[in-house]
């Protein structure tokens, strides 16, 4: 709830409110437990499994908006922040 407050206050779209949630649902179903105890080897392992299962460049993308938007401004996390990698474009 609080990571939704933090978009509406920013005013982003509704949309992109919806992916933001679904990337964020997808990385703590692959953690098997909430977002906020994740570690930097955690974030690490999830962006070798989107690579690994053929994630395409552009959901990696926004899956990197997504976590950077959870872990900077939600959960006041830097730390991971800076951890994620975008994948190069072709």
């Amino acid at each position: 709830q609080r990571m939704l407050d933090d978009m509406a206050m920013r005013s982003m779209r509704t949309r992109t409110q919806h992916d933001y949630v679904r990337h964020v649902r997808a990385f703590a179903a692959f953690l098997k437990r909430a977002p906020d105890t994740a570690t930097a080897e955690d974030v690490r392992r999830f962006q070798l499994h989107q690579r690994e299962h053929g994630v395409s460049v552009s959901v990696i993308g926004a899956t990197v908006s997504a976590l950077r938007f959870l872990f900077g401004v939600t959960l006041d996390r830097p730390d991971l922040s800076r951890k994620l990698v975008l994948a190069p474009r072709p």
